[in-house]
């Protein structure tokens, strides 16, 4: 199935290329919008405003191979309904965090749910890109196969830049059959216990897809072939759970997130990404039986009113890093600061591929 190009789509595409060209020339920063549904992930940007809304549409699917062309302003909602029609999904179950989130958001923050440990991230499955550079020129990295080593893959590179380097107009991926059974279980377990179980199972070939502690339960969804499901469900045990908690843990629904994103709240929400066997953080007055364990425990979600740094330093110890999503206090940077070598790699990145600093200035760190 393949949607032919309109002139309407080549005129959005040109309309953004000569709003680049334009910026670039005079030095005016851009703000890159979507549905602005991810505000909250990353630093506040100050510029013109540049939406892909109008630049939308699925350009090209081939449910056969596998293969989907989907322009960057195209709701996310709109490309999983087309996928879905064919028993198809985007394996590493993308937040949305709203009805009008777009593809273009989605690589652009490379958020990934509750699947991710045991399907893969976003990055993963990206297989090329459109991308509108600082000169307002449209390049094209990757391509529409696995195996495709044609020049720099920047396609890739761009999955949580933050659209710091350049405007991603079209992102081709691969994509995967749903799984022909589902079913999540319920199972009263203390985090040491649920930890245990977790350590135990994954030395062995189990559907789990999904895996998440909460309110002194752990919380499993299984996947896979229906005798295979069934078997799991038997051998684990455990009490029947709605699927739709993955939806709403991966889009931050549940009760723990209902100050979170879109409300004020007076303490801040930190995303802790560790190795999924990390002990408990040393944190002052922090008890984890009050957090949320997901990807088996990689990654970890806590509301606390702490020293930003304590919490930084904790993460460290124990492999990791964490992540400030908003509301923040000003002070409060949402990403953990970098290694002098890496930041100056980042620096020459952007000074390469974005040299007036025009795409969304600051928005990952002060300095770019």
């Amino acid at each position: 199935m393949a949607n032919a190009t309109t002139p309407q789509d080549h005129d959005a595409s040109a309309a953004l290329a000569e709003r680049i060209r334009q910026a670039s020339a005079d030095g005016t920063p851009l703000r890159i919008i979507g549905g602005d549904t991810r505000y909250f992930y990353g630093r506040e940007v100050k510029g013109s405003e540049l939406s892909t809304r109008e630049h939308c549409g699925i350009s090209f699917y081939d449910p056969v191979e596998l293969v989907v062309s989907v322009r960057a302003g195209t709701p996310l909602a709109e490309l999983e309904a087309a996928l879905a029609e064919h028993g198809q999904m985007l394996p590493f179950e993308p937040p949305r965090y709203g009805t009008v989130s777009t593809v273009g958001g989605m690589v652009a923050t490379g958020l990934s749910g509750p699947r991710r440990p045991w399907a893969g991230s976003v990055r993963d499955f990206v297989l090329g890109a459109r991308v509108i550079n600082h000169e307002g020129i449209e390049q094209r990295f990757g391509g529409e196969v696995m195996k495709n080593v044609a020049g720099y893959d920047l396609s890739r590179l761009m999955v949580g830049a933050q659209g710091t380097l350049g405007l991603i107009t079209e992102v081709s991926f691969k994509v995967l059959p749903k799984p022909g059974a589902t079913h999540s279980l319920h199972l009263e377990l203390s985090l040491d216990e649920a930890r245990q179980r977790l350590a135990e199972w994954g030395r062995k070939p189990l559907p789990i897809s999904a895996a998440a502690w909460l309110d002194g339960a752990l919380h499993l969804r299984l996947e896979g072939g229906p005798s295979s499901v069934a078997a799991t469900r038997a051998r684990i045990g455990g009490d029947d759970l709605d699927n739709g908690f993955w939806a709403a843990l991966r889009d931050q629904h549940l009760p723990f997130f209902r100050a979170g994103l879109h409300h004020e709240t007076k303490a801040p929400l930190w995303r802790l990404s560790l190795p999924h066997r990390a002990p408990p953080l040393e944190l002052p007055d922090v008890d984890e039986r009050l957090m949320i364990h997901d990807w088996a425990g990689a990654q970890r979600w806590l509301r606390a009113d702490l020293d930003a740094e304590a919490v930084r330093q904790a993460c460290q110890a124990a492999g990791g890093h964490a992540t400030c999503y908003g509301p923040r206090p000003a002070e409060v940077e949402p990403f953990a600061p970098l290694p002098e070598v890496l930041m100056k790699y980042h620096r020459n990145l952007k000074a390469q591929l974005d040299p007036k600093g025009i795409f969304n200035p600051g928005r990952l760190y002060a300095a770019f």
